[in-house]
């Protein structure tokens, strides 16, 4: 290995590194597979009862208790909750809205505005300049907002992940709303299991290409630390200084005080 390609092979080694950051960082905030898991399960429950039965009661308890279900196993593993709590509360809805309404497909309804309210969100803050995976991924990287204001290359990315994001739910949603007025439950219910994971997919490999080329983040948390450092470091070295100033100043104090004696000495 030469001198000239050892800084090559330092710049690629920091740009794996980059990339491994990124992808970590993108697994822990979607959830892995096991957050897809969670995702897909009870809905896939939910239409498989009710294409055999078509008992939408049976279908919808079967679909809320399995969700109930997977947060009892993470609270026994102590593993994180925001996945599976957002998935039950997903279910919840979507059953009391079926219950409701005593149409099967509404159990899918809640889902897919959400769905839809989240494709608008990311384009109309992408379109603010203030791209909504951005705000979600920040505090992931340890950069919360700073990517904003210092960190253009950065704010570009979150940009064209905040338009994919958006694109590809808004796709989505083109597919399941016509689906939901003219398609029977089943329908409705197994196409949507269908593009439950692979939209997702592509929108996080999007993600982590377009993060994976980007500046890497500036870590607000670490700078906040090394503030504080320094800011020991001046209040030591002051009281330092203070100490020093006080040790000179006493012997000085000490000889004006013997002048003085000897001096009044002299007069008496």
């Amino acid at each position: 290995m030469t001198s000239l390609d050892k800084p090559t092979t330092d710049t690629d080694q920091a740009a794996h590194d980059a990339k491994a950051v990124t992808e970590a960082a993108l697994f822990d905030a979607f959830g892995g597979v096991r957050g897809m898991v969670e995702t897909v399960l009870p809905g896939l429950l939910f239409v498989t009862i009710f294409t055999i039965n078509k008992d939408l009661h049976v279908s919808a308890i079967a679909a809320l208790a399995v969700s109930l279900l997977l947060v009892v196993v993470r609270l026994i593993r102590r593993d994180t909750m925001k996945h599976a709590f957002s998935g039950v509360f997903g279910v919840a809805f979507g059953v009391v809205f079926a219950m409701m309404t005593g149409n099967a497909k509404d159990f899918y309804l809640p889902g897919m505005l959400y769905t839809l309210g989240l494709g608008v969100a990311y384009i109309a803050t992408t379109l603010a300049g203030v791209p909504l995976i951005g705000l979600v991924l920040g505090p992931v990287f340890k950069e919360n907002l700073s990517w904003r204001t210092r960190n253009p290359g950065r704010k570009k990315a979150y940009a064209k992940a905040s338009w994919a994001w958006g694109l590809i739910l808004l796709g989505k949603c083109a597919i399941l709303f016509p689906l939901y007025w003219w398609a029977d439950t089943t329908q409705l219910g197994w196409v949507l299991i269908a593009l439950k994971i692979p939209p997702f997919l592509l929108a996080v490999y999007l993600t982590w290409v377009f993060l994976a080329k980007a500046p890497p983040p500036i870590d607000v948390f670490a700078e906040m630390e090394a503030e504080e450092a320094a800011e020991e470091e001046r209040k030591a070295a002051a009281a330092a200084r203070r100490g020093a100033l006080g040790a000179e100043d006493s012997p000085r104090s000490e000889g004006t005080h013997r002048r003085g004696a000897g001096a009044h000495r002299r007069e008496g």
